[in-house]
């Protein structure tokens, strides 16, 4: 057994998984119709508060989820030799959740996504996905989730995307574990339903778990009705 299998064992998947089912549906309500303050032109930050706080006055009540919820939690990285900030970084939504052997910090970093190549590049790079390799999000943490935002069609933005991931200079920069397959993703997804696929990472030792991964899930949520 390896050192990912001793973790994926340990790791209380149940509330994660029931956390990212809560959020899917959250935003499957608040997208079904076209709201004036919630549609495809609104910026990225009032959608991810408006849907952590209906994912956490209402979905999580009606599926008995315990746990916080919480937008913008402030992620430092501190030099304690000199007690310089040198950096602070805003996460989009977290759910954290623990008993009393083990908790969970679980980030979801969305991004909106269209078909054009510098929509991509900003989705994987180091404000994007990034934040999870080299950035401080979810510092020892197993798990995270990328959740894309689509304005455009599925299919002209997440098979692009996928293909992105293969390309050599993605695969060093994000430091890509390959699947033993030869691939830069799992699919289907080996942590969430909702997930399309899974990557896994390589963490400097001070932000990775003991393990030295962090496995990072890729949701993509759409308008339930045509976009522009």
């Amino acid at each position: 057994m390896t050192a990912m299998d001793d973790w994926f064992t340990a790791f209380p998947i149940r509330p994660a998984a029931k956390a990212v089912e809560a959020l899917c549906e959250s935003w499957r309500v608040l997208g079904a119709v076209r709201r004036p303050n919630f549609h495809p032109g609104t910026k990225e930050p009032y959608l991810t508060r408006a849907l952590k706080t209906h994912v956490e006055r209402v979905t999580a009540h009606e599926y008995g989820l315990l746990g916080m919820w919480a937008t913008e939690a402030v992620q430092n990285e501190v030099n304690f030799d000199t007690g310089e900030l040198i950096e602070e970084r805003r996460t989009d939504i977290v759910y954290g959740w623990n008993n009393e052997e083990i908790g969970i910090q679980l980030v979801f970093e969305f991004k909106k996504l269209n078909g054009l190549a510098r929509s991509r590049r900003h989705y994987l790079g180091e404000n994007g996905l990034g934040r999870f390799v080299t950035g401080v999000y979810s510092r020892g943490q197993p798990i995270a989730v990328m959740v894309g935002v689509l304005t455009d069609p599925e299919d002209q933005v997440v098979p692009p995307l996928r293909s992105a991931l293969a390309n050599t200079k993605t695969v060093v920069s994000l430091r890509l574990r390959l699947r033993p397959n030869g691939k830069a993703f799992d699919r289907p997804s080996q942590l969430f339903l909702e997930a399309d696929f899974d990557t896994e990472h390589e963490r400097d030792a001070n932000l990775a778990p003991s393990h030295g991964t962090i496995r990072v899930a890729h949701i993509f949520l759409v308008f339930g009705y045509t976009t522009p």
